[in-house]
């Protein structure tokens, strides 16, 4: 998917951040937002990519999207409840 299809209605910086870091940042943000709204998160830290997962199902959020762009992880998640 690209960001013409998936439109964030919040973006996070977590780059050069390390685990557990992003997690904590997506977990607070994404209790801010309304059911429905959709947050894209950057980092840099390779383990995001399994943490955002495992995150996703733990929290029954939805992981719309993970891609990776040379050294750069970027994820939508949607608020599910």
């Amino acid at each position: 998917m690209d960001d013409m299809v998936l439109r964030p209605d919040r973006e996070l910086d977590c780059k050069g951040l390390l685990c557990p870091m992003p997690i904590i940042k997506v977990s607070k943000e994404v209790k801010t937002m309304q059911v429905g709204q959709i947050l894209k998160m950057v980092a840099t830290d390779p383990g995001s990519i399994p943490d955002m997962d495992a995150w996703a199902k733990e929290t029954g959020n939805e992981l719309l999207d993970a891609r990776q762009d040379g050294k750069t992880y970027t994820f939508y998640v949607k608020r599910k409840r």
